[in-house]
């Protein structure tokens, strides 16, 4: 059965322009009740227009949806990626402790730990130099070639888990332009780097035409005879990897039940175990185990996740905010906001149902976001004063890692609390008259200047705060937002696990690369792409 918004609509409608803090005058246990904690993190989402009635409503959509029978549907291995006929099992990356999970009859938890026992043995021997460049020097720098998930999901994690680097430093190279591996490759000795290439199939024409250019630079410093020393693969094409010369006990697989943007847990993680150690992987993975046990055995209204997809269905299908801004108040979360946009944005951004039908109602948001203090002199201005209303999710620590920088720190809470406190509250046209006229303005330039410094409030947003950005707490902020997509996507009636949009531009451009070369004609194609393409082909420079 689909969902109904229109109950929700009626219920928006009707408060109208009621302001957030109305909410908080009503109720003085407003912001607890609108709160919820899990295992250290607090989720505040009182700062939100949802009164009891919403919420209530919103909930109901949670039994309409089916969640808890298609949770249970996602955890215990069944095809619920029903488009390409498979499971949906990264969370068995991260089971550590749990028993069997069965894929066509066949237990895959054991595949699981013998997979990250390899990885665990792999990133603690280069670690201590036992697995060394072809020189017998020990490897200091290593550079993961991956695209997407296999890119966006190690180099999120690394930024964020610098703290506690104390392996090789780690490089991440993705896009197709040269200038992405030319400028990362060029600051490296090729002598002591390890070269990753992150590709199940092989055959990721970005991932691939980065890699031969990588092999290029290692063979000029250590030859062909060198260059199995070199490289590492995470993939399941074991006869390209060979062909490519690549070490069979190098290669590290991972089933078709994994998605790229959710693979951050097993080897496309390589890159970080490398950079923190096994030990710090493995408590990066006890978070994400322990948001999945959270998120399968709390009731709804203390449920993290389900708060967070029910935020967001509120804001998007109901109040038809079409954006959300993710606003990290940690620098070390620089890349999350990225991240967050193939997450979400890959997942829930389809527009027909799971029965093939087009979707009644818009699908995911555009997802964007920069860290604070940044963002606050980029484009806050348009959140405070522009004519859309933006929904913000701030993320914040209670302390920072830096010793002996702890007013900074303060600084930068403080701002993070500012910045949803001006959101709610806004400046009346009183107010600012009252502060140009202190100022010495009056008549009509009082009224116009006072205009100006008006702020219309009432802008609704949640804040996530946590004790301190370690392992176990990224860990557990990642599967958070990994099962807010899914509850999003369940609501919704989607599929949330493939990605058919970014197919046919990669289907286009294999077509479109002899037409550039000169090597065909560019018949069918529009009158547009044939003048780009006739201003565009390659000529010398």
């Amino acid at each position: 059965m689909s969902v109904d918004f229109a109950a929700l609509k009626a219920l928006h409608a009707t408060a109208g322009d009621r302001h957030i803090l109305e909410l908080f005058q009503q109720d003085e246990d407003r912001a607890s009740r609108f709160s919820a904690i899990a295992d250290g993190l607090l989720f505040d989402y009182s700062k939100t227009n949802m009164d009891d009635s919403a919420l209530a409503a919103l909930m109901a959509l949670l039994e309409v949806a089916g969640v808890a029978e298609k949770r249970e549907a996602m955890f215990s291995g069944q095809k619920i990626n029903d488009t390409e006929g498979r499971a949906v099992l990264h969370t068995a990356l991260r089971n550590l402790d749990g028993g069997e999970v069965l894929v066509d009859g066949k237990d895959v938890i054991a595949g699981v730990r013998h997979t990250l026992a390899r990885m665990d043995d792999f990133a603690d021997r280069v670690r201590r130099g036992s697995i060394s460049a072809y020189s017998g020097a020990p490897f200091e720098d290593v550079v993961n070639i991956g695209i997407g998930g296999s890119d966006l999901g190690p180099v999120m994690a690394y930024e964020a888990l610098k703290p506690y680097e104390d392996g090789p430093r780690c490089h991440f190279v993705s896009n197709v332009d040269g200038a992405h591996i030319n400028d990362v490759l060029k600051g490296l000795n090729p002598q002591t780097t390890l070269v990753i290439v992150a590709s199940k199939t092989f055959t990721t024409i970005e991932t691939m035409t980065n890699a031969k250019a990588a092999r290029d630079w290692l063979v000029k410093a250590v030859g062909e005879e060198g260059i199995s020393k070199h490289f590492a693969a995470l993939s399941t094409a074991k006869d390209k990897t060979a062909a490519f010369g690549i070490d069979p006990d190098l290669v590290f697989g991972f089933e078709d039940w994994v998605g790229g943007r959710y693979s951050v847990w097993g080897p496309i993680g390589l890159s970080l175990m490398l950079a923190i150690g096994p030990q710090k992987f493995a408590e990066f993975l006890r978070g994400a185990q322990a948001m999945d046990t959270h998120f399968r055995t709390a009731e709804w209204q203390d449920n993290l996740p389900v708060l967070l997809a029910l935020v967001g269905i509120w804001h998007n299908q109901v109040c038809g905010y079409a954006t959300r801004a993710v606003l990290p108040y940690e620098q070390r979360l620089v890349r999350l906001p990225a991240y967050l946009q193939q997450l979400e944005m890959e997942s829930n951004g389809k527009g027909v149902a799971m029965d093939g039908t087009d979707l009644p109602f818009n699908s995911g948001p555009v997802v964007w976001g920069e860290p604070g203090t940044n963002g606050q002199h980029a484009f806050y201005q348009l959140i405070h004063q522009g004519t859309r209303v933006v929904p913000c999710e701030f993320l914040v620590g209670r302390f920072g890692h830096e010793k002996g920088l702890e007013h900074m720190h303060e600084l930068l809470v403080s701002n993070c609390l500012a910045q949803s406190e001006a959101l709610l509250r806004g400046r009346s046209l009183d107010e600012a008259r009252a502060i140009m006229a202190a100022k010495g303005f009056e008549g009509a330039e009082l009224e116009r200047q006072a205009r100006h410094r008006v702020f219309p409030g009432n802008r609704p947003s949640t804040t996530l705060a946590y004790e301190k950005l370690t392992p176990f707490v990224l860990g557990q902020i990642v599967a958070l937002y990994e099962h807010r997509v899914f509850v999003e996507g369940v609501i919704l009636g989607i599929n949330s696990f493939d990605q058919w949009g970014v197919e046919l531009g990669k289907e286009l451009a294999l077509a479109l690369q002899p037409v550039l070369a000169g090597e065909a004609d560019g018949a069918g194609k529009d009158g547009s792409t044939l003048q780009l393409v006739q201003y565009l082909q390659t000529k010398t420079a």
